[in-house]
């Protein structure tokens, strides 16, 4: 024990000394590397530096008995997060139950012991010349505390090629060789159902120094080595699970590509530990810019001079002259996957009414139809309107000149100056002569695709999935009518492992998630009938009734007020269900359970791609309460966002993790195809499916269904107007 306190005290000062003393530049690398934990770190100790902006990482480590999977997101340039799945294994190797440890003993019920929670981390100094960049984190803040700890932590790079690291943990970062408690006693674990900030823990009680060098052998390869200030008291002690003999750990690492790092470890003088990092970077696509076919150049007037008869207004006196228009228009988008819907002009102005099936950037969709109005309208023509719909609602106007688009094309400041002279307005009055095309109502679409369904983090494993086939049909009677529906077979998986039945005292509105996976199969998910429609005034309206959902049907009423140009909203929701029978059918009868749900609703979007939401109302279980929304929308249509619901329901009735709150990740496939593409991959990761807080899913709420066409989600992508 001496030998390690030397070596221990000789290794903090010389990396402490390091850190402090150096002033040479830092290297250059595509981001500071992970610890096991999945955050900014060297191997089991945090470190002081911050991952680029917007990055998202998942990582994978491993030691001995004990697995992490974390998903960590870079939210600010100084603030990130983390939410991590626990798992460890032998956990009952010296447990007072044993043999018998089966069901009725309470956390020991498990071999394999499982846990979530949830990090936060804020750089307080960047690293320059003469100061360490300097982190404070609070590691497992609202958990069950097996993880729980925060810490003070300085990098400071010695040479361009190695860094060193200096902290000073609490909790269980504070276990080990401690130096006092500066800050006071800490208070016990009140474990409860978990989910609870546990503020009197905070930087109380005994601290522990920890250190570490990270060396950047080659442009590939880094080689750690760290002293350790965690004991591993409960993992390695009472629960006997993996012997550490010291705190010393050493590892090498290998960046397969800019997106994957692998690592190798030697852990606590017994265990060997292997960990994989994924980054991902949502404001960059991986195959660089979006590739598309090149757009049709705008097609120039000839002057009133040389043909006075093309710019003669004669043409509006023609009876056909409306679905020529359409027919011509159409020949010209089809191939982008723009469809005109309807056309209404005078002998000055000419508004198309499109629908885009392809293109997630609304101003490329814009800009193709401005192009292809240039080719079809008549000189006389000078203003165009080009209505975007949303199943069949006008989301917005967008107006511009047609001597605009003609004198920017080739304009080295196109974007900018043709920006300057649009305007995004509300759809406003029917246009004169408004004619739409009758070929399109009605429609019938249908699809058959793979699916796959995920169920993450529950009580026995981090991951659990079905895939199967899902066939899905559309049939439009006409503009804002809807009838849609889709039904699944599932083909493998395991979804119907269900986990250990954990009873609340709520109606299961959530919690039986797991019997319609297990039993819905084949199941029809929904089947709706919607209408959708601008009521006139900045104010939108939708109506759906059907089997809303696999849990769910009813019928659901929703209002939107959302001037075009703001960036605020408010809407208002009122919903009367009856659950669904767990066989995911037609019936009602299993449950016999009937409520009225609502909520009104507010949304602001901040700056840099910031988005808030707050809905206060009343949820599926009866219960009443708020859910707070923040996500962080990337241009290229990512979305990373947390919420949390807070309601009327006891932390004992809500169950394990006291009160709802989740992640959401929001992929577009353009990002990864890089290709022009509407359709994008949303997961949203929780604890638990519980009863407290659950609010209905139902398809085409009105706010995310028309924001993306109205000013600020135009403006967001308008450098792609002239692509």
């Amino acid at each position: 024990m001496d030998r390690i306190k030397a070596v221990r005290g000789g290794f903090l000062l010389v990396t402490s000394l390091a850190v402090i003393g150096s002033a040479e530049a830092p290297f250059a690398e595509t981001g500071p590397s992970l610890n096991l934990y999945g955050a900014s770190g060297l191997i089991d100790m945090p470190s002081g530096e911050a991952q680029l902006d917007g990055n998202l990482t998942v990582s994978s480590g491993h030691f001995g008995p004990v697995s992490r999977t974390t998903l960590s997101f870079q939210i600010t340039p100084r603030l990130s997060a983390s939410f991590r799945f626990l798992g460890i294994r032998d956990w009952n190797a010296k447990s007072a139950c044993q043999p018998d440890c089966g069901p009725g003993n309470g956390v020991n019920q498990f071999d394999t012991y499982y846990d979530r929670s949830f990090d936060v981390r804020y750089q307080v100094l960047e690293e320059s010349r003469y100061l360490p960049s300097m982190t404070i984190g609070l590691q497992d803040l609202a958990g069950t505390g097996i993880l729980s700890g925060e810490y003070i932590a300085a990098t400071k790079h010695i040479t361009p090629r190695l860094k060193g690291t200096v902290g000073l943990g609490w909790g269980r970062l504070g276990s080990y060789g401690d130096i006092g408690s500066p800050f006071g006693k800490r208070d016990p674990v009140d474990v409860g159902e978990g989910g609870n900030f546990n503020f009197g823990q905070w930087f109380r009680g005994p601290a522990a120094p920890f250190a570490g060098l990270e060396w950047q052998a080659t442009d590939k390869l880094t080689l750690k080595a760290e002293y350790s200030s965690d004991d591993y008291a409960l993992e390695a002690g009472s629960r006997g699970t993996f012997e550490k003999k010291n705190p010393f750990n050493f590892g090498a690492e290998y960046r397969v590509n800019p997106w994957v790092t692998l690592g190798g470890y030697y852990m606590y003088g017994s265990e060997l530990g292997f960990a994989a990092h994924f980054l991902m970077t949502p404001g960059q696509r991986p195959t660089g810019a979006i590739k598309d076919g090149a757009p049709d150049p705008v097609k120039l007037r000839p002057s009133r001079q040389s043909d006075p008869d093309a710019w003669s207004p004669e043409w509006v006196t023609q009876e056909d002259a409306a679905p020529i228009f359409i027919a011509n228009l159409n020949k010209r988008l089809e191939p982008d996957g723009l469809m005109v819907e309807a056309i209404g002009y005078s002998a000055g102005t000419a508004q198309v009414r499109i629908r885009n099936i392809r293109y997630d950037a609304e101003a490329q969709a814009i800009g193709r139809v401005a192009r292809a109005m240039s080719h079809v309208m008549p000189a006389s023509v000078e203003t165009f309107e080009i209505v975007p719909l949303v199943n069949g609602m006008p989301a917005s106007k967008v107006t511009l000149r047609r001597a605009d688009l003609e004198r920017l094309e080739y304009d080295p400041d196109a974007s900018r100056q043709m920006w300057a002279g649009i305007a995004v307005g509300a759809p406003g009055d029917r246009a004169p002569n408004l004619t739409y095309d009758p070929k399109l109502y009605p429609s019938f679409t249908w699809w058959l695709a793979p699916y796959d369904r995920l169920r993450l983090f529950d009580q026995r494993s981090p991951l659990k999935m079905d895939v199967g086939l899902r066939l899905s049909a559309r049939y439009d009677f006409g503009p804002g009518w809807v009838l849609q529906g889709s039904a699944t077979k599932r083909l493998f998986g395991n979804l119907d492992d269900t986990p250990p039945e954990i009873p609340t005292g709520l109606q299961p509105v959530r919690s039986d998630g797991d019997l319609y996976d297990a039993n819905g199969d084949p199941a029809l998910e929904s089947l709706t009938l919607a209408k959708y429609a601008y009521l006139g005034h900045d104010t939108y309206g939708r109506l759906t009734i059907g089997y809303l959902e696999r849990m769910f049907g009813g019928v659901s009423a929703e209002v939107l007020y959302k001037p075009v140009a703001s960036r605020w909203a408010v809407g208002a929701e009122v919903n009367y269900v009856a659950q669904r029978d767990t066989d995911g059918l037609f019936g009602f009868g299993e449950y016999d359970y009937r409520v009225a749900t609502g909520h009104l609703s507010a949304y602001y979007a901040f700056a840099s791609g910031f988005h808030a939401q707050l809905d206060v109302g009343r949820y599926l279980a009866g219960d009443v309460g708020a859910t707070l929304s923040v996500n962080r929308e990337f241009e290229n249509g990512w979305r990373v966002g947390a919420f949390a619901t807070k309601t009327n329901v006891s932390a004992k009735d809500f169950g394990s993790g006291s009160f709802d709150k989740g992640i959401v990740l929001e992929v577009p496939l353009s990002w990864g195809i890089g290709r022009p593409h509407r359709k994008t991959f949303e997961t949203v990761i929780r604890p638990f499916g519980r009863d407290g807080g659950a609010r209905l899913n139902v398809d085409g709420r009105l706010y995310g269904t028309i924001r993306d066409y109205q000013e600020s989600g135009i403006q967001e992508q308008w450098g792609r107007f002239w692509k």
